[in-house]
Formats: structure tokens, C-alpha cells, sequence
């Protein structure tokens, strides 16, 4: 188990820090995708009229995990960066930190 602070003090790229400054941390998400991207253009007028499926479908999965990207903004000039950390099956953002002798409950 993974489990971040939902702050974290690092260096800052940004013309106007360029030192370590306080970055509020979030988690990346994928954003929606445009129905107009040339791609997805590409593949609608494929799959148009007779003749089933086009292309394949991907059906042999063989990760349990994802990549962790951290999304990190910084809090003097807005910046924004972002950081990849190692796969993990739980992810936690800000929760309460572990104690000496603490058991794991999930």
C-alpha cells in the first residue's frame, strides 16, 4: 500500500521559482477523449456499414496494476508538473500515516 501527502515541498521548474517550493499533490486522470481526434475519426468511418468488426479487440490483459502518476501543482506560481511512481495495487492520497506496531486493515 501506497499512501502520499497531499502536499509535498519539491523544486519548482517555473520561471519565477526555480527553487523548492510547496506543490499540492493530486492523482492523474485520464482525460475523455474527443470524438473529433483523427483517430477516432479513422476508426468511426471503419466500423460505418456491413462487415462486423474492423480492427481487434484487445482481450489478453496480462497487468494487474497501473503506473501511479502524480499530478503536482505548485502553490507559488501555479506550475504544474508531473511524476510517475511504481505500480502498486493500493493507493492512497493523504491518508493517516502509519504508527509503530499498527496493523493493516484494508
Amino acid at each position: 500500500m501506497v499512501n502520499i501527502p497531499k502536499q509535498r515541498n519539491t523544486f519548482c521548474k517555473g520561471k519565477e521559482c526555480r527553487k523548492h517550493t510547496l506543490h499540492k499533490v493530486s492523482q492523474y486522470k485520464k482525460g475523455k477523449e474527443s470524438k473529433h481526434a483523427r483517430g477516432r475519426r479513422r476508426y468511426d468511418r471503419k466500423q460505418k456499414g456491413y462487415g462486423g468488426q474492423s480492427k481487434p479487440i484487445f482481450k489478453k490483459k496480462a497487468k494487474t496494476t497501473k503506473l501511479i502518476v502524480l499530478r503536482m501543482e505548485c502553490s507559488v506560481c501555479k506550475t504544474k508538473k508531473q511524476q510517475t511512481i511504481k505500480r502498486c495495487k493500493h493507493f492512497v492520497l493523504g491518508g493517516d500515516k502509519k504508527k509503530p506496531n499498527d496493523v493493516i486493515t484494508f
